[in-house]
């Protein structure tokens, strides 16, 4: 599993996460580790998402 995210796996994570919900606002900051996603769906739907890129990932705030 990654636990870390790079400046290249911006566009993955992003594309990942508009899979899940289109209309996502995704914020990824590299260095803090973190992505933000603003979304109608509930946190735990994007896991999947993570899942498929082979993320290890955790709610931080919902």
């Amino acid at each position: 599993m990654k636990n870390e995210i790079r400046s290249a796996d911006i566009a993955t994570i992003e594309l990942a996460v508009k899979s899940v919900d289109g209309d996502a606002k995704v914020n990824i900051d590299v260095a803090t580790k973190t992505v933000s996603v603003d979304s109608w769906l509930l946190p735990e739907e994007f896991f999947v998402a993570f899942d498929d890129e082979n993320y290890d990932v955790v709610i931080v705030e919902a």
